[in-house]
């Protein structure tokens, strides 16, 4: 770790920060604003749209201008969508809401680069440790994110108006940090230079094909969760200081484990590392079938965050084996395209079936399919690898 890699992992904790207290709030605060219970989750929905829809303005200013001007220009969106949602809460206004978030995904966008960015602060020896040691800095997110939405539930006049306006604060105290940190030059753009494969070409490739589905399909799970969990919970009597908590626990079990995956993938294999996080997310389910107290959605949740960053470090450490310098603005935008996507779907399909009757039980069924395709294309690629190597 150097002095670079340490504020990157401070910035991706304060971007978590920002993705935590919107998950927490936005299908609160929707649900209160909704015309209809199904449409709570919108704004939710709305940020990880905004997100896929930036996938390739995002690529392109990272080409053109590098990354810290495009980190800084995603900082910038950050506070001023977040000053908008506070903005809209304060109206009652859930469509103006719902714009805000999506605007607010272009920062989701920029924000989803800091762990690629990870991998050109560190000696390509030790790569997959920066991405998971920066990852790890999600654990200001995790303890930071639930207790700002708790504790400035009612600091203005309607709820969560302050902690929409404590997301702009900040959002300019990442773009200070921000100042600081220095990145690689960005290489001179000769014309005619070489400037790799087509993407199509890239995407074809079976460990392109895992590393993005692994990434894309765990993400969608977890956020098919996550996204219902405050809504489930309150459907149970449960208060929000409860759901707070067990965010909490969760965004912990996605996080603290940044401090060893990376060496668990050095010493095991990156294939064997996404198949634990496979079971980890067969676990999780099993224990939210299980029953609704407390308790149960601490554990479940928990183990969740453990399963998906297995899934996620393995998958973006996995990624870049898949393309060349010159192809990485291209595959990497495509790889968080895929990501939104699947979360955008999941974000709309949490919030329509937790509304319905035994809601929580079809939400964690239903993401058994996901968690399977993941384990089937891990093993799919393991043995191609093994028959690669028996002919060699």
């Amino acid at each position: 770790m150097n002095r670079n890699l340490w504020l990157l992992a401070v910035l991706q904790g304060l971007f978590l920060t920002n993705n935590v207290t919107f998950i927490a709030i936005n299908g609160l605060v929707g649900l209160s604003l909704a015309a209809y219970g199904w449409m709570a989750t919108l704004p939710v929905m709305a940020y990880v749209v905004g997100g896929a829809l930036c996938t390739g303005p995002v690529a392109w200013t990272q080409m053109r201008f590098g990354r810290k001007t495009s980190f800084q220009l995603g900082l910038m969106v950050a506070f001023v969508s977040a000053l908008l949602c506070a903005y809209a809460a304060h109206t009652q206004n859930f469509w103006l809401l719902c714009f805000a978030t999506l605007v607010a995904g272009y920062y989701q966008a920029n924000g989803q680069l800091y762990r690629f960015a990870a991998a050109e602060l560190a000696a390509p020896s030790v790569r997959e440790k920066a991405v998971s040691l920066v990852m790890a800095g999600g654990l200001l997110g995790a303890v930071l994110g639930p207790n700002l939405a708790a504790r400035t539930r009612e600091l203005a006049s309607l709820p969560f108006v302050g902690a929409y306006l404590a997301l702009a604060v900040v959002a300019v105290l990442a773009m200070l940090l921000m100042t600081t940190l220095r990145f690689p030059p960005v290489p001179e753009r000769k014309a005619g230079a070489y400037a790799g494969r087509p993407l199509s070409q890239v995407m074809r490739q079976p460990v392109f094909i895992v590393a993005a589905g692994a990434s894309a399909l765990g993400y969608g799970v977890m956020n098919l969760l996550m996204a219902a969990t405050p809504l489930a919970m309150q459907q149970c009597g449960l208060p929000f200081s409860d759901a707070a908590f067990v965010l909490e626990w969760h965004v912990i079990g996605m996080f603290a484990p940044g401090f060893f995956t990376g060496h668990l993938i050095r010493r095991f294999g990156v294939l064997n590392i996404m198949g634990v996080g496979v079971v980890l997310n067969l676990v999780c389910v099993a224990i939210a079938l299980s029953g609704q107290a407390l308790h149960h959605f601490t554990l479940a949740l928990f183990l969740l965050g453990v399963g998906w960053n297995f899934l996620f470090t393995g998958g973006t450490t996995l990624s870049l084996t898949a393309y060349t310098p010159e192809e990485k603005d291209r595959a990497q935008g495509a790889i968080n395209f895929l990501v939104f996507s699947t979360m955008a779907l999941t974000s709309l399909s949490s919030g329509v079936l937790v509304s319905a009757p035994q809601g929580w039980n079809w939400l964690n069924l239903g993401s058994l399919l996901p968690v399977v395709v993941i384990g089937a294309g891990i093993v799919w690629l393991a043995l191609s690898r093994r028959g690669q190597a028996a002919s060699a």
